[in-house]
């Protein structure tokens, strides 16, 4: 079966690098899927995880926006953060989603509305990642 290297960055460090068979992101104009092969391509990304796909396994990364780049044979992530779904403490990202959630509730004029809707994408795409995790098990 055909592969490809994929390289997950943040600006503080290297989190993933492998070949793989394919990966599904989402992309600023909808879900993208990348076969080895695929025309080069660069596009942000929204928060969402990343599905990851090598030989009969799934693996599965919360990525807090950014960019990819597509290459002949090589495709670039290069995210805001982004981190594994066995590496996310569960019950830190839920605390965060019911912060973002009262302060979205707020009736208070100094709440950042759209700094608080980003915190609450972000704590629901980390715990839609171990949930996607946890349902290939």
């Amino acid at each position: 079966m055909s592969t490809y290297l994929l390289e997950i960055v943040t600006p503080e460090r290297l989190v993933y690098t492998e070949q793989v068979n394919s990966i599904s992101v989402r992309g600023s104009e909808g879900d993208l899927g990348i076969l080895p092969g695929h025309l080069p391509l660069v596009t942000p990304l929204k928060i969402a995880p990343i599905r990851i796909k090598i030989g009969g396994q799934t693996e599965v990364i919360a990525v807090n926006g950014g960019f990819i780049e597509v290459r002949k044979d090589k495709v670039v992530i290069l995210a805001e953060s982004a981190e594994r779904s066995e590496e996310i403490d569960v019950e830190r990202a839920r605390a965060a989603r019911e912060r973002a959630e009262l302060r979205l509730q707020s009736k208070q004029e100094q709440i950042d509305h759209h700094r608080a809707e980003v915190a609450l994408q972000r704590a629901l795409n980390r715990l839609n990642a171990t949930s996607i995790r946890t349902n290939k098990n």
